[in-house]
Parts: C-alpha cells; structure tokens; sequence
C-alpha cells in the first residue's frame, strides 16, 4: 500500500505478523490483536482427523485444507470393527459366527473404509492440496486417535469438536465425548483445533513444560462472504507510537495533522539560532498533546490484509513546535477543529462498522437458511428413494407370494397325484408279490438244474486238461517250427468262404485301408469277423503274413488283437471284429462318436503298456512291435484295447544282433509311420525295445492332447514351461484332475527323449503310474500284472453269470460271452433278454467262441 506524506500504515496478516509500510520509525508494542484462526505447522505435516461418513468431517477437511498454507496433510481415520455383523436380514454377534464369515465381513469393512478415505483424498486433490491417509483399527476411536498421535508423533491435529446436529452458533465449548477425551489425553506437544461445521471452536495449544494449555474459541465470528472470506473483529487495540510516528487518519483530520506539521517544522527552522536555554527547558515539559482517536476498520480485498487505524497514541509536540506557536490561539482553533473532524470520523466509523455486522450476520442468516432448504431437499430425496424402495420390496414381495400361492396349488395337485399313484402301486405290488413266488420256484429248480451242469463241466473240463497234457507233449515231440504246422492251431478257411462272408467282397462291408491291403467286416460261422484281403500288387503282402501268423500264433493277451484264422491260398487274415474302430477314430471323434473321457484314456494308456511289456518281455525271444500308432490301436465294444497289425514287428534274439552291452535290436531300414517313429531309429536303423517307449510318449501325449503328432512334443514342453498346461489338455475328455495329467505329461516326455537310454523302464517306471491312476479313479480291473507276470485272469476270461474263468465260453446274441451251461440255463430258464443289457434276445442261438477258448488254454498254462 502506498505512504501519503508522513502518515503510517500497518497490516495485520491472517497468521498474526504485522507489517510496517509507513515512515521510518519504531513500533513499541501491540497488545491483544485477534486476527482469523489458522495453523501453524512444525514438522509441515497436519494431520485431520475423519468420520467414516464423508458428509461428517467433509467441512472440517476444508477448514484444515484453507488453513493448511501449503503444508502437507494427512487424512487421520480409526476403523472399528461392527460388533454386530448383518447376515442373511438379521445381524449377529461376530464371536456367535464363524471365523470364514467374519474375515470376510472384515474385508468388505476395509475396502468400504478404504473407499471413503480415498473420496477425501479426491476432495484433497480437488483443492489442490497433497494429501495423504493414515488409518488404524480398534475398538475405541478416542483411544485410536492417542495411539497415532503418540505413534506417529503428531504435532498438528485437526478434528471434530462435536457432530454437526449439536453445532449451534453460540457453541463455546467442546460437546463430543471424543473431543473431550483427546483433548484430556493427547500428548502435550500436540496442538490441536476442535471444527464444528466449518467453524474453529476450541483450540488447544502445545505446551513445553508438560502441561495443556487451552484456548477458547475465538471472539470472532466467521461471517460468510461472497468475495471476501471472514472478517476479523478485534477486541481492543491498543498502540504507543514513539516520537514522529503518525497514524494514517481520513481525509480533514489528515489535512489538519499536515499543515500542523508544516507550520511547526517551519518555526522550528527560523527560531533554532534565537533559543534561550530557559525556553528549552520550558518547553521539556509543556505542551504535550495526546489526542486520542477511535478505531477505525478497513478491509482490502487485494492484499487480504486488515488495515488499522489506531485507538491511542500520544503526539508530543514540544520538540517541534516553537513557545510563539503552542501559547497562541492558533493550536486551540486547530485541536477544536481536529476533535470535530474526530467526532465525525468516529461516528462514521461506527455506523459502518454497524453496517457491515449487519450485512454479515444477514449473510450468515441466507447461508443458513440455504443450508437448511438443501438439507430438507436431500432429506426429501431421501424419503422419496426410500418410499419407492419400500414399494419395489412391496411389489417383489408381492410377486413372490403369488408365487408360492401357485407352487403350492401344484404341490397338491402333485400330492393328489402322488396319492393316486401309491393306490395304484399298491394292487401293483401284490401282484407283482405273486409273481415272486412263482419266479423264485423257477429260480430254484434253474439253480439245481445249473448245479447239475456245472458238476457235469468240471467233469468235463479234468478231460479236456489231460486232452491239452496230452497234445502238449505230442507237440514238443514233434518240435512243430513251420508256419504250416503253426497254422493247425487256427482255423484255416478257404477263398470260397472269405468270399461268402465278404458277399464277394462287396463295398458296404468294406471298413478299413491299409498298407497291407483292404479290411472288411464279415460274419463266418455265426461269428462276427475283420477280415484283412491282400492287395494284388503289394509287394511286403506275403512276407507281412508270414510275420502276423508267426507271432500271433504263439502268444495270447487280452490287449493284443485275437487272429481267428487265416486262408494261405489269398494271403488273408481273418481277427476278432471290434465294433468300435480304432483309438484315432475316437481321439478324431469320427462319425460324430462319443470322445473318451480321461478315466477311458488313461485305463487304454495302462492297457497299451501292459501289451507292451507282454511282448518285450516274451520267452525265449523278446517281440518289438514297431508301428505303434493310434490307427493301430482297436476299441472293442467294452472299450477295452486290442494291439493289432504286426505286419513289421521283429522278433529279438541274442545272436549276431546283440551288442556288446547285451541290449537287443535289429538292425532294419526304417519302416512305420514317421512322426511315431524313434529318431535314433531313424539315424541308425537298429529297432529296439526303446523304439516302442518313443511311439507310446507320442501316443500319451496324443490321448492328453486330442492334438496332431507332428510338432507335438515341443508344444507341450512350452506349456509346460509356461504353465499352460491346461489349455493344452483335450477339452473333449472332461474336467481332467491337473496333478494325475501333469504327472503324465512329464512321463510322456521322458518317454520321447531323442537318447534312448534316457527313456524310462516300461515295467519298473510307466506301468506303475498308470497302475496307481487307473486305481486311483476305481477303474475295472482287466488286468493284473505283478512282479513275476500275470497273476489276475482278465475281465474277458470270466463268466459274467458264475463270475468264474470260462472253461466253454460261447457267444450269446447280445454279443458277449458265456459259459455255455450259464447261458443254457439262462434261456431254458424263461428269460428271453440278456444278461447284461437287459435287452430283448434277437435269437437264442449260441455260438463257441474259440478264439477266447484258446487265449484262456494259453493263460493258464503260462500260470
């Protein structure tokens, strides 16, 4: 502001300093100014604290965020856990609930808190303030408040001096019990502001000697201003200006002071040289003048300051003013001028002072009623959301009671029905009685008539036993070796009756294609059959026969294909047919068929190794399939698997073949399919026991995958590396269990390392997992394979009506096979469905099943 003459101006800021912008001199003292409530921070850090409710604390934050003068702030909050927590509409002591349902109701707590805090740090941001939240969680928030203050060390505390229902204009002192205790309790070196809607209410201040030292709330009162904030009001000012400090007066009083002062700086001048010692000691001690002047309030917007006019001063003009002047009229017109011009400024100065407390508080008075028209407002929105929830509840509950109304009428109708079915029932079940009676006599005498048969088959069977005793001796005299004598085993057929059960090899029957040649289905001698017909120009055909005949004539295994018979004259094979293809097929899911479910494929995963550990493991020459494949890989109609085409298989003995480290292969030109064949096979010819493991990893991993085999050893790797194994897994097998899958996929891989060496024992290592996995999920037993070979007959081997190893097992027309005396009884004893199935018999024929007669000799005699 700028110095008109000799007058001064001083400046009370809002944080208490005063400025001096007039004249050189010196300020002796101001006494008891009170200027507008502000904080002053030590360690730059004030800390507010906040109600879980924003509307609550939101006015107290904007107090602290006004006054906060550029310092940091901190959002202060103690959460305390709800005793009662609300489930299922009603609400429950948390030590009466579980410990699952409090933590998590816990949870919800402290994302709720967590929400509102970060809405007062949006309202920080929004004011321009950095701001940060500090937050502890007990059961008291008075207590909670003393904690982080002495935790934390808090010097600047803000909160609430009580809720905003109890805030009155005329509230000089703390209300909350909270506001109380902290304000009892805190630290000492804490100085803390109690707010009440926006307004500072009691202060207490920090104390060094260890005491509280309070300060009531402040005179003045906050009057709301469109553009210029508060108004302080001062209590009383009271100034001692020393020698020429003058006060900055309006207008006539300023213009009389001036002229004042020029007259007597001029009679000063021209009478210094003529002073008498008498005169100056005369005038040291008269003439001392002390107008005193009323104070006089002024508000610049612009600088934000407050300027003053003071109460008393003292003016001692003996020094500047010479005997002539201060004895003469002259001074008496002059100070009666200046106490009129006094007057009337005081009196101006009072009714603007009136003016604008009267202003203020009208103001005030609007603000007020503003507040409380909104306050209605959203106390009425609030009524209206209500209400309209209550009518939503209403008609919900409403629809929900005619609901149960028609459920209701249902449930009697569906009682009456019930009732009237239980009537029914009822003369049912006494003529179904009736029926009993009569069945369990034919039960009975079927059950005699069945004991009969059996002691006539066990009569029969010590006969066949030494028939077999007999034929084996005459057959290790003979020392049988050619694949002439080999086939008397089987059952030779002849072109004409291929041709017969192929109807001349018609189309429609045709149901494969193979290298070796085409595949149909047939039926010979009531028996459903594949036939496998040479091509004309295949040149391994004869030599792929001769091989098929040779190995499957000496060995039997429920997982290994049965051949039935052969025709030599057209190079055919005649096997088992297996209604359900092959495994490619149903990993393809062709012709729309059901796909495996996992438990399927990890029990055809143990079947194909059990398979494979039979031919390796065969005496006196180990057995090397060497085209495993899933095309090669059949389903019967139980699903079980059968090993089929060993049409390139090698037959493994220790002579020239073997090498120094007494592992057996055959060195050969590759042959088989290339993605299951093994690399170092490959690169070195020699077909070994390792070359199967290699095809099985690439077929397990096929059977987790459903995918293609070619590329799909690194895939899985990168799933595996990358944890995505999951994704990876066939879909179409159902919710596979991850650890039995990841424990596979790992055995699959070691099974495919491209250094055979590094492949896994089949028996030691492979067929225990699956074993364990395949128990594990209850799967059905139709092997058993132990330490020293087979021990358990397989499913195919046991009658499913005396539950006993067949002895002469015949097809029924349902398909499945029979001890023929179980059957016999079966149908002569009424029954005209099927055993298994319960089906309707087509026919009640049964035909000797010799391919399973034979496998059964061959098990048992290797027991």
């Amino acid at each position: 502001m700028a110095v008109v003459d000799d007058t001064m101006t001083i400046y009370v800021s809002s944080s208490g300093s005063v400025r001096n912008t007039g004249v050189p001199g010196t300020m002796t003292s101001i006494t008891e100014i009170v200027e507008e409530p502000s904080i002053n921070v030590v360690n730059d850090t004030i800390y507010v604290a906040v109600a879980k409710d924003v509307k609550d604390s939101q006015l107290n934050l904007i107090w602290a965020l006004q006054n906060s003068r550029g310092n940091k702030v901190c959002i202060l909050h103690v959460h305390v856990p709800a005793a009662m927590i609300p489930l299922m509409g009603a609400k429950f002591p948390a030590s009466s609930l579980k410990e699952q349902e409090v933590q998590a109701y816990r949870e919800i707590e402290r994302q709720s808190m967590h929400k509102t805090l970060d809405e007062y740090l949006r309202t920080c941001q929004q004011m321009g303030v950095r701001a940060e939240k500090l937050h502890i969680e007990m059961d008291c928030i008075e207590k909670g408040i003393i904690e982080l203050i002495s935790q934390y060390n808090i010097q600047e505390l803000v909160m609430g001096a009580a809720s905003n229902k109890h805030y009155s204009r005329r509230m000089m002192d703390l209300r909350s019990k909270k506001a109380i205790y902290v304000c009892e309790q805190a630290p000492t070196s804490c100085r803390i502001q109690f707010i009440c809607k926006g307004f500072l209410i009691h202060t207490r201040n920090r104390n060094s000697d260890g005491g509280n030292v309070d300060v009531t709330s402040p005179s003045v009162q906050e009057v709301p201003n469109s553009g210029a904030g508060h108004l302080p009001q001062l209590r009383s000012q009271s100034f001692e200006l020393g020698q020429n400090h003058f006060v900055k007066l309006t207008n006539p009083a300023q213009e009389l002071f001036r002229r004042v002062r020029s007259s007597n700086d001029g009679h000063e001048s021209d009478g210094l040289s003529r002073r008498s010692p008498s005169i100056s000691s005369t005038r040291s001690h008269n003439c001392s003048v002390e107008p005193v002047l009323t104070p006089n309030l002024i508000i610049e917007g612009s600088e934000n300051a407050v300027e003053l006019t003071l109460s008393n001063f003292s003016l001692d003009l003996h020094d500047s003013s010479p005997p002539s002047i201060l004895d003469g009229g002259t001074y008496d017109t002059l100070y009666d001028q200046l106490e009129q011009v006094m007057a009337e400024a005081e009196n101006a100065r009072r009714d603007a002072y009136h003016e604008i407390v009267r202003r203020g508080k009208a103001e005030k008075e609007a603000i007020d009623a503003i507040r409380k028209v909104k306050t209605t407002e959203i106390s009425y929105k609030e009524e209206l959301k209500l209400r309209k929830e209550l009518e939503e509840v209403l008609e919900k509950e409403k629809e929900e009671l005619d609901n149960m109304k028609s459920e209701r009428d249902k449930v009697k109708e569906e009682l009456q029905h019930v009732l009237d079915q239980k009537s029914l029932l009822g003369s049912q079940i006494t003529s179904n009685e009736l029926m009993i009676k009569e069945l369990e006599e034919k039960i009975i005498s079927a059950v005699d008539l069945l004991r009969d048969y059996k002691d006539e088959r066990d009569e029969l069977q010590m006969q066949r036993d030494n028939a077999l005793r007999e034929a084996e001796e005459l057959r290790r005299k003979q020392g049988e070796s050619s694949s002439t004598q080999v086939l008397q085993f089987f059952s030779e057929f002849s072109f004409l009756e291929i041709e017969e059960a192929t109807r001349k090899f018609d189309p429609n029957l045709k149901i494969g294609e193979g290298g070796y040649g085409s595949i149909f289905k047939g039926l010979m001698r009531h028996t459903e059959v594949a036939i496998k017909v040479l091509h004309a120009d295949s040149m391994q055909g004869p030599s792929e026969f001769q091989q098929e005949v040779d190995v499957l004539s000496k060995i039997r295994h429920p997982n290994l294909i049965t051949l039935i018979g052969a025709c030599p004259e057209s190079w055919t094979l005649v096997y088992e047919f297996l209604p359900n293809g092959s495994l490619e097929d149903r990993l393809c899911c062709k012709d729309n068929t059901a796909p495996l479910s996992w438990q399927s494929r990890i029990r055809i995963s143990a079947e194909l190794c059990s398979a494979l550990i039979f031919l390796h493991s065969s005496k006196p020459h180990s057995i090397v399939h060497g085209d495993l494949k899933p095309s090669n890989i059949l389903l019967d109609a139980n699903l079980v698997s059968k090993l089929s085409d060993f049409g390139i298989c090698r037959i493994l003995s220790c002579g020239d073949s073997c090498s120094n480290n007494n592992t057996q292969f055959w060195k050969t030109d590759p042959k088989g399919t290339f993605v299951y064949m093994d690399p170092e096979f490959l690169a070195s010819g020699e077909l070994t026991p390792k070359s199967d493991v290699y095809s099985f990893g690439i077929i397990l991993l096929r059977i987790l995958t459903g995918r293609s085999a070619l590329g799909i050893v690194k895939e899985v790797k990168y799933a595996l590396d990358t944890g995505k194994l999951k994704t990876l897994l066939d879909p179409l097998a159902g919710d596979w269990p991850f650890v039995q899958a990841e424990q596979l996929t790992h055995l699959a891989l070691r099974c495919c390392e491209m250094n055979r060496n590094s492949r896994p024992d089949l028996h030691s290592d492979v067929w225990r997992m699956l074993e364990l996995m395949r128990a594990s999920y209850g799967g059905a037993n139709t092997f058993g394979l132990g330490s020293q070979g087979f021990h358990q007959p397989p499913a195919c081997f046991i009658c499913p009506i005396f539950q006993e190893i067949m002895s002469n097992p015949h097809v029924a027309a349902d398909g499945f096979t029979y001890e023929a005396e179980a059957i016999k009884g079966w149908l002569e004893s009424g029954h005209d469905t099927s055993p298994m199935t319960n089906s309707k018999l087509s026919h009640y024929n049964i035909v000797p099943n010799r391919a399973i007669h034979s496998a059964i000799q061959d098990w048992l005699q290797t027991q």
